[in-house]
């Protein structure tokens, strides 16, 4: 885990308990245009489930540049980490 003197703003005061779960295991915007993803992230803003970078879509780091969510967490089953756009902070949790 990094330090918290290693964390960006939108990360030093983010704790498990302020987490939004995904509520639906699909990339919204690769479903509304017939898409395909490889892994999801969760924006810990608004929540809003949609495509890793490694997907064709990319719709997470566009949901974050357009709509200035910077964290997402990833919404792959086991996996617990976040991810800060803006800063590119990774943080294990």
């Amino acid at each position: 885990m990094a330090e918290e003197t290693d964390l960006c703003e939108h990360l030093r005061n983010w704790t498990e308990a302020d987490i939004k779960a995904p509520q639906v295991h699909v990339c919204e915007e690769c479903v509304k245009v017939g898409g395909q993803w490889l892994h999801l992230r969760t924006c810990q803003t608004c929540g809003a489930t949609h495509c890793c970078d490694s997907s064709p879509g990319r719709h997470a780091s566009k949901h974050a540049a357009s709509a200035g969510h910077p964290v997402a967490i990833s919404a792959e089953r086991g996996e617990r980490w976040a991810w800060c756009y803006e800063d590119e902070i990774f943080l294990e949790y």
